[in-house]
């Protein structure tokens, strides 16, 4: 199957996209890697009537280092963090969690950007900047917001972009030296989507303890305040201090019935803390 016909566009810079976002009588949709949106096309699962590919926008590719954080335009690609391109700020976090995602082909391209609007719960991004406490800013026409991560994806499939907006950056806290980080996502084989994934942040000098439970049915599980799972993060053995049955009540009262499921998820967050990282 091929994609129904539709006109094309290539702005210059982000108020050019968001003129053409406002044009109410057509459906318009955003392009960056295509990693994802190329599939649907083919599919006819979307079928808009003009498509804006915003790849070319050098906005969107930018990075700027903060006192406290760093900032990556929504155009970074997987690869561009895999490969030290972006400067880490997260102890190997991010570069790590990049490595794992599908195939190079696909990270050459993919964006972190399309990753997180793309809103699949699988998406190793939504889980690991949620861990992070990153936030998204997004822009419209009445202006800029930033929201949490974890706040912008509202289901499976479902961004919270009103019209008119788009995704513009990502916002990710440095790290302080004394933080620990780990990952784990449960796949088949390389390349496939996940089935379980945890993630979770210990990061003591700052006073933050974040846990998520990602690749659920919908959007992640974000503990914000996890030290009754994980401890103060001190320990010289997370997995120690980590409480499964705790963990298990916290998926359950977020809707996670299936105790084979529950289960699953449990048992990816006690892998991503027995292979904490640390400085």
């Amino acid at each position: 199957m091929k994609p129904v016909n539709f006109d094309y566009a290539r702005p210059a810079d982000v108020g050019a996209a968001l003129a053409l976002l406002a044009e109410d009588s057509l459906s318009v949709k955003l392009m960056a890697g295509g990693q994802s949106l190329g599939p649907m096309l083919n599919m006819r699962l979307v079928q808009p009537d003009l498509l804006v590919d915003i790849a070319g926008i050098e906005e969107l590719k930018l990075v700027e280092e903060r006192p406290d954080e760093i900032v990556l335009g929504a155009c970074i690609t997987h690869a561009d963090v895999e490969d030290l391109r972006v400067p880490d700020v997260t102890l190997g976090a991010l570069p790590g969690v990049a490595r794992g995602i599908a195939y190079r082909a696909v990270r050459n391209r993919g964006t972190i950007g399309g990753s997180l609007t793309h809103a699949d719960p699988s998406a190793d991004w939504l889980s690991i900047l949620s861990a992070m406490g990153a936030k998204v800013t997004l822009r419209g026409p009445s202006g800029s917001r930033t929201i949490p991560v974890e706040d912008y994806m509202l289901g499976a499939l479902e961004a919270d972009l009103r019209p008119g907006e788009m995704l513009v950056s990502i916002s990710v806290p440095k790290l302080s030296r004394s933080a620990r980080w780990g990952y784990y996502k449960s796949c088949r084989k390389t390349g496939e989507f996940a089935h379980a994934i945890g993630a979770f942040l210990a990061d003591p000098e700052r006073g933050v303890s974040r846990a998520v439970i990602g690749a659920t049915e919908s959007r992640p599980i974000v503990i914000t305040e996890a030290s009754h799972l994980i401890g103060d993060g001190k320990a010289e053995r997370l997995d120690l201090a980590f409480d499964s049955r705790a963990a298990g009540v916290v998926i359950e009262a977020a809707g996670m019935t299936d105790p084979i499921d529950r289960q699953t998820h449990v048992v990816a967050l006690r892998r991503a803390i027995e292979r904490a990282h640390s400085a």
